[in-house]
């Protein structure tokens, strides 16, 4: 048995037969994670001391970051006592995940591609979670796929699902073509680690492609019902899609103020607002980069466009949180 330490001082029990980010999340110690699958990047960190070893891809890594010592934790088993430059993130542990069984409440079709999906739980077993993580859905056969959590919790403690139409997708074609209301599913959670952190500079920027509005949403109504969190900050946010068709949702909130900016990357000439790639969109929007914090959720290549730009412009990646969606069938 080996061990493994953080930078405040956290250890806990790891082997070489199960990842460090799963042996943490065992016992209770909650590091960076999103995807698990070694695509997102987002469970990255640095081995300060100790030998660890991949079994599986680490696909987001590039061969610099790898010889600097990087690794992702969702890739690697520890080999001997390890020591790492991470932290543990304690407001998580109020929110283990769990199992449990739900029954589609609602099904509404926002566009030709996009599903709403209202699940709700059983009376006396509310799942709870932070605004911004997301949940695993099991189906018919045991098939599960992972979805963003479109909002905070509420009183009547059900989960909102936007689901994106996937060619050939085999949970696609359940969701689009014989979901129906009451449907008995199951699902896994909270998992993931994007939720507001308090520690926000003056200028706040919700990033998202696609249905990645949905823990954007999430985080805006969180923040909604806690306006304190926010007050003499700017908060910014940007949508990117392909076409107006796309844009199934716009922010109302009462209770702060969101400077909004749908952002189209092949609406054509006709569209009159901001246009090309929604990370393009907001570098050149000149914002202070040493006074923001940014929650960017979305496709791969937006999460790594972003991160790689915004850090060349000055922006500390400490300050860059996202929740890559990765695809799959």
């Amino acid at each position: 048995m080996t061990s493994v330490t953080l930078t405040n001082g956290k250890i806990f029990d790891a082997n070489g037969e199960q990842t460090i980010l799963d042996a943490a999340l065992r016992q209770n110690v909650f590091l960076e994670y999103s995807c698990r699958t070694g695509r997102c990047g987002i469970c990255k960190t640095k081995v300060v001391k100790g030998e660890t070893d991949t079994i599986k891809p680490e696909e987001s890594l590039t061969e610099l970051e790898k010889a600097d010592g990087e690794i992702l934790t969702c890739c690697r088993v520890a080999v001997t006592d390890v020591s790492l430059e991470a932290e543990d993130l304690g407001a998580l542990v109020d929110y283990p995940a769990k199992t449990v069984p739900c029954r589609i409440n609602s099904l509404t079709k926002l566009t030709d591609d996009v599903v709403e999906v209202i699940l709700r739980l059983p009376p006396g077993q509310p799942l709870k979670f932070l605004a911004g993580q997301y949940v695993d859905v099991i189906g018919r056969g045991g098939i599960r796929r992972s979805y963003s959590i479109a909002n905070a919790p509420r009183q009547d403690g059900c989960i909102v699902l936007y689901i994106k139409r996937v060619e050939a997708g085999e949970m696609s074609h359940y969701w689009f073509n014989e979901a129906s209301p009451n449907d008995l599913l199951r699902l896994e959670g909270p998992l993931g680690t994007f939720f507001f952190r308090d520690n926000a500079p003056g200028t706040i920027v919700l990033l998202a492609t696609g249905t990645g509005i949905a823990p954007v949403k999430a985080l805006l109504e969180h923040l909604d019902a806690n306006p304190e969190k926010v007050v003499g900050r700017r908060v910014v946010v940007l949508w990117g899609n392909r076409y107006p068709k796309d844009l199934f949702w716009e922010p109302h909130f009462e209770n702060i103020a969101v400077c909004y900016t749908p952002v189209l990357s092949r609406a054509g000439e006709e569209w009159p607002g901001a246009s090309g790639y929604v990370q393009r969109s907001l570098l050149e929007g000149e914002l202070e980069m040493d006074d923001l914090i940014v929650y960017a959720c979305g496709s791969e290549e937006m999460i790594h466009s972003a991160r790689e730009s915004l850090c060349e412009e000055g922006l500390p990646a400490a300050r860059f949180y996202s929740d890559a969606f990765v695809s799959s069938n």
